[in-house]
Parts: C-alpha cells; structure tokens; sequence
C-alpha cells in the first residue's frame, strides 16, 4: 500500500495523459509543495457526486499524476503540466484539517505492451492525424501509436464521451478489450 494526496477533479487522467492545472486554493498549492520537494506524485480521482472545491465522493480507481513543470500564471495563480503515471485503487480514505483528501491505496499493474489488432488498425492512424491538432499539451507526448494501451488510452481522453464511460475505460485491465469498446465511437478519420 502506498499513501498519497488525492485531487478530486471532473475529468479522468489516464497513464501517459497530460494534464494541465490550474491551482488556487491552499491545501493544493501545499500539496503540490510537498509532492515537489518530496518527489511525489498525487493522485486524481473522478468526482463521482459533489463539487472541486467542495467535498466530493469519488470513484476508487485513478491515476497518479507526476508534476512535470510549473509556472506563474498570467492571472497570479500556479500552474502545473502534469503527466499520468501509474493506475491506483483505493483502500481507505481520509481527509486533513485543511481539507485535502488522503488515501492508501494499491498501484495497479502497468498495462503490458500489446500490438494493436488488426480490426483496430484505423485507431493509431487516426490518432497520428488527430493528436497534433489538439494543442501544446500533446507536443511534448511521445507517440507509441503501436501499443494497444496507450493508444487507447489516448482514445479515452480526448473522445467526446461521458466521463462515467471514460472512467470504465480507465477500469478495464485489457488493452485489447478497452480498444473494442472505443473503436466503434471513434470516427474515421483520413487514410483510416
């Protein structure tokens, strides 16, 4: 068991995601000093029911999240690039004076590297056209469009679908089995 800080937030961060941060309140600019000076990763969670800044029932599955870099914002506040690490579950829960929230929890087995199946051959093409349009937080990702896992982990994350469906992806421990449930709502793209 290893114990972390969770970051409750409405999105669901897959291993090897980015994930950029905008951090205003107290208990995370601490949590992000300790996880800094400590070099510890923390963890984000989806809220289940509830509100960020508020208090939050989340899902027990999640992702740690590494703080790659950080900056003053034009507005004063933190932020953060971060990247997904590695899948955790929880165990238990508690929660500090200041608000922040705690877990034990187990690190789940990092995914194998599978070749991409045949029927699925479309995905990695369409993910080599897509990702480059979507913005500086994929600039600096290393494309590994021949692995099952992370190209359906990409999938998960930038496909317009209910966050309740990403998070059931982010569940699945089969590479294989998470591509036969996206491939079907991802739209062919060019030379797909």
């Amino acid at each position: 068991m290893t114990s972390i800080a969770l970051f409750p937030l409405n999105i669901v961060l897959f291993p090897e995601g980015p994930l950029p941060l905008r951090i205003f309140e107290a208990r995370y600019v601490d949590m992000v000093r300790r996880c800094m000076r400590e070099t510890k990763d923390f963890g984000v969670v989806l809220i289940r029911e509830g509100r960020e800044v508020g208090p939050a029932e989340t899902y027990d599955v999640g992702t740690l999240a590494k703080i790659v870099d950080f900056h003053q914002l034009s507005d004063g506040l933190l932020g953060l690039s971060c990247v997904g690490h590695q899948r955790f579950r929880i165990r238990t829960r508690s929660r500090q004076s200041d608000g922040l929230n705690l877990a034990e929890v187990d690190l789940l087995p990092v995914e194998p590297t599978v070749a991409i199946p045949p029927r699925h051959v479309r995905l990695p093409k369409l993910l080599k056209h897509v990702l480059p349009q979507l913005g500086e937080v994929y600039t600096d990702i290393e494309m590994r469009l021949d692995d099952a896992a992370w190209v359906g982990h990409r999938l998960a994350e930038i496909l317009p679908i209910p966050l309740a469906d990403k998070q059931s992806c982010l569940e699945l421990d089969d590479p294989i089995q998470r591509l036969d449930v996206l491939g079907p709502l991802a739209i062919p793209g060019p030379d797909a």
